[in-house]
């Protein structure tokens, strides 16, 4: 960050003792510490404000190219924006010729979370739970 080499951190920690003396460098560091904790979380605020402005920025310009480009493509192909070509996905299929009996899927299974009549009046075979 501020490219200090050995020797320079050297020359500052001997300035510091000097003038700071060793009786009071403990809480000179503890102090300096705490500032440098504040400066660190503020610049991450910061950065963090500016990557999220930038994510907004970016993705309000995917969107403006992605209008551009759907209107440019209904322009090329008028006849896919016709209702009547278009099929509407919220109506039920009608169910097949012949198809299965109430509650099975053409396959004979039943969908899930439902269950047979008839398998719910018979008993079952397995044991039952014992209370502990």
């Amino acid at each position: 960050m501020f490219d200090i080499g050995a020797t320079e951190l050297l020359v500052i920690v001997i300035v510091a003792v000097l003038a700071i003396g060793p009786k009071d460098m403990p809480l000179a560091l503890r102090t300096a510490g705490r500032w440098i904790g504040k400066v660190r979380r503020v610049s991450g605020h910061f950065r963090a404000g500016l990557d999220a402005m930038i994510r907004d920025a970016e993705l309000e310009e995917m969107e403006r190219e992605w209008r551009e480009r759907n209107a440019q493509i209904m322009r090329t192909h008028p006849d896919a924006a016709d209702p009547a070509l278009v099929r509407d996905t919220a109506a039920p299929l009608a169910p097949p010729q012949g198809g299965a009996p109430a509650g099975l899927s053409r396959t004979g299974v039943e969908p899930s979370g439902t269950a047979a009549a008839a398998d719910l009046a018979q008993p079952s075979d397995a044991p039952a739970p014992r209370p502990d």
